[in-house]
């Protein structure tokens, strides 16, 4: 009997970025460290938030590998996934939520929803196995993470303090529990600090 297919999920928050949105020079430093930590996996597809800070990352990415396929997905752009009611906030994060109305909370999840819908399922029976590269942001990471561990949707909030570039490896296979391999690994940050940023 052959092994279930296994669609494998390197979920990357974006690099450094300013005010504005767009990269800085540290940003496309790690982007470009980022790549050399992919250098020997197989990836099929590079996903990308549409907000520019994640296109220029996942660009700056690509170019420095075997050309996988980029491509835009609109469910991993930066959002707030879920807003706990008001008691059940801690002190760290009462200030964060105020000022969400009940309508944005319900479009965060909205968004949260289809986030989950279209990347945490396994390959269907037939399909082969994948390694897909998703360069999204701090909450849709810290999201999509809870929901692979079973955790209840404040436990985002736990989960959040992704760094840039900070990598986690998921697993997914019928029939199986996602697998979380790591989370917010930075190796290759570290390795830019021990030699002074040179490479």
């Amino acid at each position: 009997m052959s092994a279930p297919a296994v669609r494998t999920l390197y979920l990357v928050r974006h690099g450094e970025a300013d005010a504005l949105g767009q990269l800085t020079d540290v940003g496309r430093d790690q982007c470009r460290r980022l790549a050399g930590r992919f250098a020997g996996v197989p990836l099929d597809v590079i996903w990308h938030s549409p907000l520019p800070r994640a296109v220029e990352s996942a660009a700056s990415i690509a170019d420095l590998l075997p050309r996988p396929l980029l491509d835009e997905a609109p469910e991993l752009v930066d959002h707030v996934p879920f807003v706990p009611q008001p008691e059940d906030r801690s002190g760290a994060w009462t200030g964060f939520f105020d000022g969400y109305t009940a309508a944005e909370a319900a479009a965060g999840l909205q968004a949260a929803r289809a986030l989950t819908a279209r990347f945490a399922r396994p390959p269907s029976p037939g399909q082969r196995s994948t390694h897909e590269l998703l360069v999204t942001h701090a909450y849709p990471v810290a999201w999509l993470l809870r929901e692979f561990l079973g955790a209840p949707p404040a436990a985002w909030l736990s989960l959040s303090a992704i760094a840039n570039t900070g990598v986690s490896v998921v697993e997914l296979a019928q029939e199986e529990p996602p697998i979380v391999r790591c989370v917010n690994e930075r190796s290759h940050l570290q390795l830019a600090a021990a030699t002074g940023g040179r490479p």
